[in-house]
């Protein structure tokens, strides 16, 4: 679909600077779940309302049954902000797909960006912990069905089918993807479908984009519309032109006709910004994590207006 370029803030804190969006350029917001208040005050000042939907995250200290199984047969370690589920979890997937349609049917966001679309793992920091999984009974089981290979342990997958390990992986997170976008595109067509993204090139850390959080662009390209790295370099260790080295790398892996929209911190505002609208590759459009910020002074107002008109020309010449 031709989705248009949206700029604004990611969370609903910002709602209390909505009557400053349009002189800051912003024309969108982001915020977690099917919020009523925030569809209710979106609407009143015509900026566009998306949604921030969680897929595979959960309290695993609540919901211990949860945590994927490691190489080690083990349940994964996890601190607070670890992402991803076992998706043998029947009744969570079936939980997490009626949120959706509930939202959906009472809703008509502007846009969904599906969250947490990945296997387990956390990279907002300098030093990931990255572990294979997911290695419970019913994955193995679901991986050797799918395959056709007849393979019963965690060390004889990854020794000899890594390969088709992290293949199988990758598809499964496209199927999911797949399912959210037909309720999507069924339910309310013209909603544009985003995904937020492991900001890493496909090379980095040993090819843990597809081999730990099984998020390969190819294939999840027919079902998302934009996709959404997570650019926070101060949190990740990465230097503040990280955005735009990513823009201008995505070519050679991302498929084309696929869109890029970057999420920047507001950790490292402005400065992360004003490298990314420098890009030679735009980004289609901006979203800033805690970007109620963005409106605390005339001068940050000014610095994202500029922004956003500086990358708008980037479409028009």
């Amino acid at each position: 679909m031709s989705a248009p370029l949206l700029f604004g803030p990611y969370g609903a804190g910002a709602l209390a600077h909505i009557d400053r969006f349009h002189t800051a350029g912003a024309n969108a917001l982001w915020f977690h779940g099917f919020d009523k208040r925030a569809f209710t005050q979106c609407q009143a000042k015509g900026i566009h309302a998306c949604v921030e939907f969680k897929t595979f995250r959960a309290d695993f200290d609540t919901h211990p049954e949860l945590i994927p199984i490691g190489a080690d047969g083990k349940p994964i370690r996890y601190g607070s902000l670890v992402q991803g589920v076992c998706l043998s979890q029947s009744d969570f997937l079936a939980e997490t797909e009626q949120h959706l349609l509930d939202g959906l049917e009472t809703y008509a966001p502007a846009g969904i960006w599906l969250d947490y679309l990945t296997y387990a793992g956390w990279f907002e920091t300098p030093e990931p912990d990255l572990q294979e999984s997911c290695f419970c009974p019913a994955c193995i089981a679901e991986f050797c069905q799918s395959t056709g290979i007849d393979a019963d342990t965690p060390r004889e997958i990854l020794g000899h089918h890594q390969q088709a390990w992290t293949r199988h992986k990758c598809e499964r997170v496209a199927g999911f993807a797949a399912r959210y976008a037909g309720l999507i595109r069924s339910l309310r067509p013209g909603t544009i479908i985003g995904a937020y993204m492991c900001p890493w090139l496909p090379e980095e850390y040993n090819g843990a984009l597809r081999r730990i959080f099984a998020q390969e662009y190819g294939l999840l390209a027919p079902s998302i519309d934009v996709f959404t790295p997570l650019i926070y370099a101060h949190k990740s260790g990465r230097p503040m032109d990280w955005g735009r080295t990513f823009l201008e790398a995505s070519p050679a892996f991302i498929p084309p006709g696929s869109k890029v929209q970057l999420i920047l911190d507001i950790l490292d505002y402005p400065d992360s910004l004003e490298q990314t609208a420098r890009s030679a590759v735009p980004t289609w459009g901006v979203q800033v994590f805690g970007g109620a910020g963005i409106f605390e002074s005339p001068g940050s107002v000014r610095t994202f207006r500029e922004a956003v008109e500086a990358i708008r020309k980037q479409f028009t010449e």
